[in-house]
């Protein structure tokens, strides 16, 4: 097999990099989950299976992939939905975890590694805290821990943010407590009814920024990964805050490559719950093909954003149905004929995985792709046996690595004698006969 040299567009350093692992053979990938206090909206899905597609590439070049992703199931959040709905945290968050699930598996995602939950984190996130305050990077503020950002150098080299100038565009006080504007909390007390922990520095619960390093950490056995990644959005403050900790209290970078997914926006906006404007996953896949959002998704470069419209998912439901079209002919004339397996071709493999290993360049992938569904459709037409076998393998290969799953029915041998005879009728030119046992395959969805 040829060897692709893969390239990445690392944000940290802000150009496109050559991926090289820490450990051979292996690739390492944590990307942030969903805080599950709702259903999760369509914009929440672009991350997932964008980084499938990541696992699947990584898979097919022969890497063991590493892939997690978190569950946040304790936030100020999900207290306040437990509350309205009248449920414990837990109830809540396993309620939402499990419709997350639901849909990560109708959308073909391959299973993770793991998806720890900050709740199973907890003595791990009290020890992080401890080690900060032992280590003088944190501080008491009150009742409250904050993380002190001046013990950090080169803090905002991840988002590219000049500190001074975002203090001075803000209304961030110093205020007795804190002693810096941007330093942020590793640990608060809580005198609400929601869920708190018991720490020596004080009862209470966790910040956001420290969960997903803590977990890095366990799960990985050392603070470094090869990819750390999540929605654009992510990029400041928790990834550069995620970062700052990892330096000061650990003295090592928290990932060798950051990789940022676009946002999917609703026309000029982003969509997000606190706007209003949200499309919920579970929503749409009760209207649609779990293929149409992969399809949706992937047609658009991965760092950009992408506008959902009612045109763009008819495109890519369009499509989808090329694509099934194509393959419900493949399988039919493959079974037909009894042909068995072709060589993958590497005209088509070649280009497709140099694509992918082009920064993910997803577009031209499919470009390949869609030439390779023109090719195979005319060589049906054409009833050119072998070269069909080959396509026909290469097809097969190429739509498992983008991850659809283009569902067709099963030919068993009560359809393959059905299609026989309607071959047979056909030559022997009785039309009327034919197009009775037509009827029949169309009802089947086998024409």
């Amino acid at each position: 097999m040829k060897k692709f040299n893969v390239k990445i567009y690392d944000t940290y350093q802000g150009k496109v990099v050559p991926f090289v692992p820490i450990a051979e053979n292996k690739v390492s990938i944590y990307y942030c989950g969903p805080t599950v206090y709702n259903y999760g909206h369509i914009g929440n899905f672009r991350p997932p299976v964008f980084f499938d597609l990541v696992h699947r590439f990584f898979k097919e070049l022969g890497y063991d992939v590493k892939l997690v992703s978190n569950y946040t199931d304790i936030d100020d959040k999900i207290i306040n939905s437990a509350l309205k709905e009248h449920k414990t945290e837990k109830e809540l968050s396993n309620f939402y975890i499990t419709s997350y699930e639901d849909s990560l598996n109708k959308l073909n995602i391959l299973p993770l590694y793991c998806h720890p939950r900050v709740s199973e984190t907890m003595d791990d996130i009290i020890a992080f805290v401890q080690l900060a305050l032992d280590k003088n990077v944190a501080y008491k503020a009150g009742d409250d821990v904050l993380f002190s950002v001046e013990s950090v150098k080169d803090y905002g080299s991840l988002s590219k943010i000049k500190i001074d100038d975002l203090i001075a565009g803000t209304r961030i006080a110093v205020t007795d407590n804190k002693k810096y504007p941007m330093d942020f909390v590793l640990w608060k007390k809580t005198d609400d009814d929601g869920i708190k922990f018991h720490a020596d520095f004080g009862d209470g619960r966790p910040g956001w920024h420290t969960e997903c390093l803590v977990m890095i950490n366990k799960i990985f056995g050392q603070p470094l990964i090869d990819i750390h990644g999540g929605g654009f959005d992510l990029k400041f403050p928790h990834h550069e805050n995620e970062r700052a900790q990892s330096e000061a209290v650990y003295n090592s970078p928290l990932a060798n490559n950051w990789m940022h997914v676009g946002f999917i926006n609703m026309g000029d906006e982003k969509m997000s719950k606190s706007l209003g404007n949200v499309v919920y996953m579970k929503d749409f896949l009760e209207k649609y093909n779990p293929d149409i959002f992969r399809l949706f998704v992937l047609k658009g470069y991965y760092r950009s954003p992408l506008v959902y419209t009612d045109e763009s998912i008819k495109a890519a439901e369009n499509e989808i149905k090329k694509y099934i079209n194509c393959k419900k002919s493949a399988d039919l004339f493959v079974k037909y004929h009894e042909l068995k397996d072709g060589e993958l071709l590497e005209e088509y493999y070649d280009p497709f995985m140099e694509a992918l290993a082009d920064d993910f360049n997803v577009p031209n992938a499919l470009a390949i792709f869609d030439k390779l569904v023109k090719d195979l459709n005319n060589a049906i037409r054409q009833k050119q046996e072998n070269l069909i076998s080959s396509l026909y393998f290469t097809f097969n290969r190429l739509h498992d690595i983008i991850g659809l799953k283009l569902e067709t029915p099963t030919i068993d041998e009560e359809i393959l004698k059905l299609y026989r005879e309607f071959e047979t009728l056909r030559l022997e030119k009785n039309y009327s006969e034919a197009d009775k046992i037509r009827a029949i395959l169309i009802e089947k969805k086998i024409l």
